[in-house]
């Protein structure tokens, strides 16, 4: 059987590779996209994601809906 956690990590490392190939396009569109996406699932979680994340991603988020008070 295969472990969740296995299968989150592939996906995982599935994207980080989409996005470094992206950012080899465009890495400051790849940054905005990826604050854009970050964004909108802290606000699907109420806030909740932001405290999880590394100050300097949390100020990008800021940039992108600064509405959060």
């Amino acid at each position: 059987m295969t472990d969740p956690r296995d299968v989150a990590t592939g996906d995982a490392a599935e994207l980080v590779d989409q996005l470094r190939e992206l950012a080899g396009v465009d890495p400051a569109e790849v940054r905005q996209v990826v604050s854009e996406v970050l964004a909108a699932l802290d606000r699907a979680a109420g806030g909740a994601l932001r405290e999880h994340l590394p100050e300097t991603i949390r100020a990008g988020l800021d940039a992108v809906s600064p509405t959060r008070g």
